[in-house]
């Protein structure tokens, strides 16, 4: 590979018969994965790690979409229902939503995409995992030893003083878990401000690298708040000393306030890096530069600074000030403009580009579709009227669940389908692939739409036992989490089998541009064989060149 890397004229894909040699094939022992340094296997460790917590959120999900398919409690009792939607919340929220995309991804391609060697603190990465992998356990442990009931939000004074399960585990478990969390921030910032190639400017980045910056940010400035709330209630649990509990001079609207301001934020610490990837989606299989980079560019530090103007929009009913509700209120609808300029640009993209129907842009297209749903109904919560009226229902599950899950988890899947060959070297059966994007769309819709329904008609959330009208919209909710589920086995199964079988992919199976494509798959240890030298522009397809030298990247 030359030092100088030029926009390629992207010619057929030649696969080569046989892989290189590289991290996965070969000789490593088990010691040397603990103790990496590289980048691409510490990815790779937090793929596994991900992947494990995914699959014990989502049991605990079967368990209690299978209690819910009927109005009264005859598969698990009130306690052991608390329980089992607490462990979803955590283990979907703080050990795969929020670290899936950043850990994973973000790891992986970083480096590569700005052409470094690695990340800038590389032995600091490999903490965050251990970190990561330690709070994990602790979780786990409080699982085996008989679960906590508090829900995903740890509501003061309930956790600090009357729960009487393993909720001390769980928080330190989460609060370890900050720590990998604000690391790893730390590194994606550093990385990107001092580890670029040269000729790598701002407005040369891929958005995906943008995307992951304004991240950092949010990581590194919230995740000590919420450290400091789980603190907090350690404190009044284990001392009495009177912080939230009113019986003890507290306030517990208190927790709400610092709950909220770390865990709206936290909505977007894993709805950015989906919408980077996304971004590298839709430039990939339309082969067109990003329509108005720049804006989708800023837009991503725009989400960064407003998501932490709108917490509270979740204490509309706690006793807030109506005018402070107003601002609020406000406040929720300006951050829908950025997030609005992002889908708008990819529908302009997608309308002037030349589309290919793989599978990584079926689960792109299904986050437009998904994502964009859950924000209009976004703008519905930010409104007190109606704010007021679906609070604490399934309207707040649905909704949170569209953006959660339609968004995150879409554009996680299709990340990973896009950059496989890559981290791998191998294709997947591309049939198989393509069925499981539409089963996972559709059985999310079939799970969540209802849900929309039932929470506007007055179904509380976090209720068992429920009123028997409800009870056909949560067996249609049933019957589309089983086909969810069954979606969501179908890549692990068929990523496993290509690990072995499937066919050679070769450096850049899908034609696209960019650092990471003009390496091997998959990469060398340290990336690239020379520092390359950056001389075009992103995402400069042959298609968009004319209208790159005309904007110079506008």
């Amino acid at each position: 590979m030359s030092a100088t890397l030029e926009a390629p004229a992207i010619p057929p894909a030649t696969p080569p018969t046989r892989l290189p040699r590289n991290y996965l094939n070969a000789a490593y022992t088990v010691r040397s994965w603990l103790l990496t340094i590289d980048h691409k296997r510490i990815a790779i460790l937090y793929l596994l790690g991900v992947t494990v917590f995914f699959c014990i959120g989502g049991a605990a999900a079967v368990l209690f979409r299978l209690e819910l398919m009927t109005p009264e409690a005859d598969l698990v009792e009130s306690e052991t229902y608390n329980k089992l939607f607490t462990l979803h919340g955590v283990m979907m929220i703080f050990f795969f939503l929020i670290p899936a995309i950043p850990a994973v991804l973000g790891n992986f391609l970083i480096p590569i995409m700005i052409g470094a060697r690695d990340m800038a603190f590389p032995r600091i990465n490999l903490l965050s995992w251990y970190l990561f992998m330690i709070g994990g356990a602790f979780t786990l442990f409080v699982t085996v030893a008989g679960g906590v009931d508090t829900g995903w939000t740890f509501y003061a004074p309930y956790s600090s003083t009357y729960s009487n399960t393993y909720v001390m585990a769980t928080a330190v478990g989460i609060f370890i878990t900050g720590f990998s969390s604000i690391l790893t921030g730390l590194n994606f910032i550093v990385t990107v401000h001092k580890m670029r190639a040269p000729g790598m400017t701002w407005f040369r980045l891929p958005l995906f690298i943008w995307s992951h910056y304004a991240t950092a940010l949010i990581m590194i400035l919230g995740t000590p708040v919420v450290a400091m709330a789980i603190l907090l209630v350690a404190l009044e649990r284990g001392f009495g000393i009177g912080i939230f509990d009113p019986k003890l001079g507290g306030d517990p609207i208190l927790f709400q306030h610092l709950f909220w301001f770390y865990s709206h934020p936290a909505v977007y610490i894993m709805v950015l890096p989906a919408m980077g990837v996304e971004s590298e989606l839709i430039a990939a299989f339309t082969k067109n530069r990003i329509f108005g980079y720049k804006f989708v560019a800023f837009s991503s530090l725009a989400i960064a600074i407003l998501s932490f103007l709108v917490w509270g929009h979740h204490l509309f009913v706690s006793g807030q000030s109506i005018y402070a509700g107003m601002i609020f209120s406000m406040l929720s609808m300006l951050i829908a403009i950025p997030s609005a300029i992002k889908v708008l640009n990819w529908t302009a993209t997608l309308r002037k580009g030349s589309i290919t129907f793989d599978t990584p842009l079926l689960y792109a297209l299904g986050f437009i579709g998904l994502f964009t749903l859950g924000g209009l109904t976004g703008l519905f919560l930010a409104a007190m009227g109606i704010d007021v009226h679906v609070h604490d229902t399934y309207f707040i599950v649905a909704h949170f669940h569209y953006i959660m899950v339609g968004g995150t988890v879409m554009a996680y899947l299709g990340g990973i389908h896009f950059w496989w060959p890559k981290i791998t070297g191998r294709m997947y059966p591309e049939g198989w692939a393509r069925l499981s994007a539409v089963l996972v769309f559709v059985g999310f819709n079939l799970t969540f739409f209802p849900q929309f329904i039932l929470g506007y008609n007055g179904m509380p959330r976090r209720y068992h036992v429920y009123d028997p009208g409800f009870q056909v919209l949560n067996v249609m909710s049933s019957a589309g989490a089983s086909i969810l589920g069954i979606a969501y086995l179908f890549p692990i199964t068929y990523l496993i089998w290509s690990l072995k079988y499937g066919p050679i992919a070769g450096p850049n199976p899908w034609n696209a541009v960019g650092l990471e494509w003009m390496t091997s798959s998959p990469p060398p240890t340290h990336n690239f064989a020379h520092t390359p030298i950056v001389d075009f522009e992103a995402y400069e397809y042959p298609s968009s060149s004319a209208a790159i030298a005309d904007t110079h990247g506008n």
